[in-house]
């Protein structure tokens, strides 16, 4: 194959309308076999060459009918001599139906749609204008309907008690931020579970929608502004004064008036709280043992254990929320005692060489073997000169406390020996671990300002008035206590 052959062209020349092709010459027969019937243009172009626009067709290619092809002859191409690049001329642009092939001009054909389908067109139209006028009128409904039930349109008044349980309640850990928006620090909340809250207002018809309360909770927070407890409210209430009233000090929210006498120990004071519907044991307890109560005489006292705020809940008539906070409850005890407290009953403390537990502890044993407040200044003398004798307090009321979960009520020497705790002063010497019972006020000064005897012993008299007979030796009380149990025994008392 030659050179020239070798070269094919970017595009081939036109052709003029009336120009024959020439005929090949006689010499190179093989060379015009070898050229094909139509030229062919190179499949890749060259990118620096710009595109040839294609000649015009032929009148004899427009007028052939479709499907026919006419035979082309043979011609031989010639190589054409390259000239130097310049911009293209711009040629006329040829008509549209020069331009289209005749199975393009088929596919352009469209026919003109029938009557038929323009009726289709106009009932589609119809359907679609009414579609968009329902669902406008199930919109506006909707709107209404929502707006009703989160303004409290045209609902009548009818009062109802609702009660938000602990249980609904849970706590929450958030970031702490400064005017800025920068985090400081976080902090624990109480967050109410507003299922269970929507819940209960719809079953009392408060609300219509639980899911439109909890939407409108999520973008006003009302999770963190609720608290437990009782309220008294009225269907007529819109969203946002449902949130207001069902909060800790609402004028909604009911109260009730509880006391607390001297002398009752934790676990009666936790079940009079649950009698009166201000909150559950189960709740009360675990506050008891787990919760932060920043007081200074129970300062060095560990968490874990309920009974470390024994002796603490001070004794007085309190105003309760029903179904408040536990430890909300039990504070309000511990903020009174505090208050009780004085600079002066301190500083005796401190002369005394006790903490203030101690104190506390020593009057709960004031407290319980006390008849009458003339004895508790001499009970405390007895206390004191046995501890300094090293001698054991050998208190019932220590024992009794010890086994209050075994529901025993008879003291006995087998009950007392057999009972190890170390709230048995019997057979342990020292302090118990802690108060037995709520003390009085009395019972405190009885301990600070106790009085000075060589008591050493005390028996309850025979007389059953609850007084004592005090001994300083152990002969003389050797005495007092035949006198008990000879009385005992005259009324057949075991």
């Amino acid at each position: 194959m030659s050179d020239e052959e070798k070269i094919r062209p970017e595009a081939e020349p036109p052709v003029g309308r009336h120009a024959a092709p020439e005929p090949p010459p006689a010499e190179e027969p093989e060379k015009a076999a070898e050229a094909p019937a139509v030229p062919e243009a190179p499949e890749t172009a060259a990118p620096e060459t710009p595109k040839t626009p294609k000649a015009p067709k032929s009148p004899a290619a427009r007028s052939a009918k479709p499907g026919k092809k006419k035979p082309v002859r043979s011609v031989r191409t010639t190589r054409p001599e390259r000239k130097p690049e310049s911009e293209p001329k711009k040629k006329k642009a040829a008509p549209v139906e020069a331009e289209l092939d005749p199975r393009e001009a088929e596919r352009a054909y469209m026919p003109i749609r029938s009557r038929r389908d323009g009726r289709i067109g106009c009932m589609g139209g119809i359907m679609y204008a009414a579609f968009i006028l329902c669902a406008s009128i199930l919109l506006a409904v909707f709107g209404w309907m929502a707006a009703s039930d989160v303004l409290a349109l045209n609902k009548s008044a009818e009062s109802v008690e609702i009660t938000l349980p602990e249980s609904a309640f849970t706590q929450k850990t958030v970031d702490v931020k400064d005017d800025d928006g920068n985090v400081t620090g976080t902090k624990t909340i109480r967050v109410a579970d507003m299922n269970t809250v929507s819940g209960i207002l719809k079953d009392y018809g408060l609300i219509n929608y639980k899911w439109l309360f909890q939407l409108y909770s999520r973008f006003s927070n009302a999770e963190a502004q609720l608290s437990p407890g009782t309220y008294a409210l009225t269907t007529n209430l819109d969203y946002r004064a449902l949130v207001k009233k069902m909060q800790t000090g609402a004028d909604s929210q009911l109260q009730t008036l509880v006391m607390f006498p001297e002398g009752y120990n934790l676990d009666q004071v936790f079940a009079k709280l649950e009698e009166n519907g201000v909150c559950s044991k189960e709740d009360l307890y675990a506050a008891a043992a787990n919760a932060e109560f920043s007081y200074a005489f129970l300062e060095g006292v560990g968490t874990g254990d309920p009974y470390r705020l024994e002796g603490f809940l001070f004794p007085d008539t309190y105003y309760f929320y029903q179904g408040m906070q536990a430890s909300s409850a039990i504070n309000k005890f511990l903020s009174n005692l505090h208050y009780r407290i004085t600079d002066e009953m301190w500083q005796k403390a401190q002369a005394l060489n006790l903490t203030f537990r101690q104190v506390i502890t020593v009057a709960s044993l004031i407290e319980r073997e006390a008849a009458n407040d003339a004895e508790r200044a001499t009970i405390a003398s007895v206390i004191y000169n046995r501890l300094n004798a090293g001698m054991p307090l050998q208190l019932d009321s220590t024992v009794v406390y010890a086994i209050r979960e075994t529901g025993e009520t008879t003291m006995s020497t087998e009950l007392i020996q057999a009972t190890d705790s170390p709230y048995n002063t019997y057979r342990h010497k020292g302090l118990p671990p802690g108060p037995i019972r709520i003390p009085s006020v009395a019972a405190i000064d009885a301990v600070l300002d106790y009085a000075h005897h060589d008591y050493m012993y005390m028996c309850a008299k025979p007389d059953f008035s609850g007084s004592h007979n005090f001994a300083k030796t152990y002969e003389e009380h050797q005495r007092n206590a035949k006198d008990y149990a000879d009385a005992l025994d005259k009324r057949g008392i075991q």
